[in-house]
């Protein structure tokens, strides 16, 4: 938008022509949609466009970032400048920006930070966050626009987005697009009476107003706007501004709207401020201009409308590419970030890196981590570590004990309690070019972060091409009398999405080698850590160039009779099960470490079942829907003329994690157990 008075007669003029484009071009696509040219549906925007369209003219593109919503189209055109990017979208063709991949309105510019939407509305607002964070650790002097409807105000992840705002201090604007039909629940369903919506931001200590964008004159919205962004941008901290718009049509082309009555429709009709807009500024630049921008507008929408059916379907092979072509769901292999010792890169501050002797040094599983983390946080600028009691406290199993002290935030960042929220902070900082590590307390708590970890982060390179280089720490499985919520393995719940990597190392090299090989991928990865290991168990733990082998399995054992594959702590026991039935029956077991869940690489497996004919699967998951069931699936399918026996599945039982010791150690596999198992498989 032009320097100077923005609600200028030129810069009116301009927020008008935009508008005007997001109006007619949501009411060609809802006639597309009806001629069954548009897929899915349609949610347009009439009566919205005064709010994303004069926001994305007032940001500044090189540097802010912004989440747009469904009635956002305004806002996505002048983002973009390209009509037929959102044509091609709601078309699905091979020309649409996410391949045709996502839906609709589901679409963003993430290299230009325009963050993607996705249905969780509310869990869209902390990747904002995130990006407007890192723009400003960077010295860019960004602001953060975060969009989010009346409804969406409701849920938790909002309230957990604007309380780490506030405690952060992160330059974000946060709007409320209240049209007061939350699809079709009126107010009074939503909220408690005389409910002020913008009043709530107070308690976070955030600045807060309310406009009526529907009787404000295009001037005054554009000064209440351009105001508000410059005091987040002058200050740093965040605002909240609601606003009141219009729903001029169902919440999608299938809404028939039969909540509303026909006194409610005609009132609602009659109140669209675009008539009123359109007038202002014709009498500010005359009808002559207005009319000739009107003009322009219709051709060009009909030409792109032209230019985007003649365009070519998807084809399914971008689903399946051929060997060696890139994954739709991973971000390819860049080279390694950690090659040489770390004593031979460029470190950021290296009298605080620590460097391992030469030989390797004696260490515990959580002191492995911590020297890695620390390796990380010394060579690599971009690095950022967050998580709840991680600075003074080091952590709820102080793996991060000691690093604020030498790297005070925002490098070691303390987060308030709000898992989902941090992890979409996660997200919008990866997604800007930092690269964060989440660590959760529990791996339990992770629970809270679903929607963040499998339905954004996850999907995200499929979706619109961006990769996610975040590692969330996952502390888990059971054996330390924790009970239910602190003990849980949830390998195949999360790994039932595809697009998340996920490493679960065993040994104190293998959890350093697997943190660092976790840090440099550009996808979500989930170091599972096995809380039995952290201070148990210890090894010579050295600079190892081979650090990506991690993402193969490894055999810890030869064996002739029979092949166990398994990960974790349940290791231990594999190889103590091994031994004894070598040494009371001359039994020898093959024992495998898978290292990797995501993506599975069974070659060596396989390669071992080939001459031993005989399979087991442990894990410490439960036995129904476990892990194992998707290794042994695999290998059965690719090597069932090989087996002399039906493989065996060792796991826990179906039930949730008893406290007391003995009932624990009655549920979950030890050496003794394995040995039963085996032994009508060794015949």
């Amino acid at each position: 938008m032009g320097a100077g008075d923005p609600a200028s007669p030129q810069n009116r003029l301009l927020a008008y022509a935009w508008m005007r484009l997001a109006r007619d071009a949501d009411n060609r696509l809802l006639e597309l949609f009806r001629q069954g040219l548009v897929r899915g549906t349609v949610t347009g925007g009439q009566g919205a466009e005064q709010l994303a369209g004069p926001l994305a003219l007032l940001a500044d593109k090189s540097a802010d970032t912004l989440a747009l919503t469904h009635r956002g189209l305004a806002g996505h055109l002048v983002w973009s400048g390209r009509l037929c990017d959102h044509l091609n979208q709601y078309l699905a063709n091979a020309a649409s920006p996410t391949l045709a991949r996502e839906g609709n309105v589901h679409h963003g510019d993430p290299a230009r930070r325009s963050l993607p939407m996705i249905s969780h509305l509310g869990a869209m607002v902390s990747a904002v966050l995130g990006s407007a964070f890192s723009q400003r650790l960077l010295g860019r002097p960004a602001a953060g626009i975060a969009f989010f409807g009346d409804g969406a105000s409701s849920t938790g992840d909002i309230h957990e987005a604007l309380n780490l705002a506030g405690t952060l201090g992160i330059p974000v604007l946060f709007v409320i697009e209240n049209n007061h039909i939350a699809y079709s629940t009126p107010p009074r369903e939503q909220h408690p009476p005389g409910a002020r919506l913008h009043e709530r931001a107070a308690a976070y200590g955030i600045p807060n107003a309310f406009i009526d964008t529907t009787t404000a004159p295009l001037s005054e919205i554009l000064t209440v706007f351009s105001d508000a962004l410059a005091e987040v941008r002058r200050t740093g901290r965040p605002r909240l501004i609601e606003a009141k718009i219009l729903r001029l049509r169902g919440h999608a082309a299938y809404d028939t709207c039969d909540y509303l009555s026909e006194a409610e429709k005609a009132a609602i009709a009659a109140a669209d401020p675009l008539p009123n807009f359109r007038r202002e500024v014709a009498a500010a630049v005359g009808e002559g201009q207005v009319a000739a921008v009107e003009d322009g507008i219709a051709a060009y929408l009909e030409a792109s409308v032209r230019h985007s059916l003649r365009l070519p379907r998807p084809s399914p092979d971008s689903l399946r590419p051929e060997r060696g072509a890139a994954s739709p769901v991973f971000a390819p292999a860049k080279p390694p970030l950690f090659a040489a010792p770390s004593t031979g890169q460029a470190a950021v501050t290296p009298d605080l890196e620590r460097p391992l002797r030469a030989g390797g040094e004696t260490l515990t599983f959580a002191q492995s981590l911590n020297r890695a983390l620390r390796q990380i946080l010394a060579t690599r600028p971009e690095a950022v570590l967050l998580g709840q009691d991680i600075a003074g406290y080091g952590g709820a199993f102080k793996v991060s004990e000691g690093l604020a002290a030498d790297f005070p935030r925002p490098r070691v960042l303390n987060t308030p309690v709000s898992e989902s929220a941090c992890a979409g902070l996660a997200i919008g900082l990866a997604l800007n070019g930092h690269r964060p590590i989440l660590e959760f307390q529990f791996a339990d708590f992770a629970t809270e972060a679903v929607t963040q970890i499998t339905q954004n982060a996850a999907t995200m390179r499929f979706r619109c091409g961006a990769g996610v280089p975040v590692v969330f720490r996952l502390p888990c499985g059971g054996g330390l009398t924790m009970g239910s919520f602190h003990s849980q393995e949830l390998e195949s719940l999360l790994l039932a999405v595809p697009g998340l990597k996920a490493l679960y190392p065993s040994t104190p090299q293998d959890a350093r080698n697997a943190l660092l090989a976790a840090y440099e991928d550009d996808n979500p990865v989930l170091l599972f850590e096995h809380k039995g290991l952290y201070r148990t168990l210890k090894g010579t733990v050295a600079d190892d160039p081979d650090y990506r082998s991690v993402w193969r399995p490894k055999r810890l054992r030869e064996g002739r009779d029979a092949t166990l594959v398994t990960y974790g702590e349940m290791t231990r026991h594999a190889l103590a099960a091994a031994e004894w039935l070598w040494a009371e029956y001359e039994k020898s077991v093959e024992v495998f470490d898978l290292r990797c869940l995501a993506p599975l690489n069974l070659d060596a497996v396989r390669g071992s079942l080939a001459r031993t004919h005989r399979l087991a699967v442990l894990h410490e998951g439960r036995l129904t829907h476990g892990f194992g069931a998707e290794i042994l699936a695999r290998l059965a399918a690719d090597a069932f003329h090989d087996l002399d026996a039906a493989p065996v599945r060792i796991a826990s039982a179906d039930l949730p994690v008893p406290f007391a010791p003995e009932l624990e150690a009655a549920c979950r596999p030890d050496r003794d157990k394995i040995i039963a198992a085996l032994l009508p498989l060794l015949g």
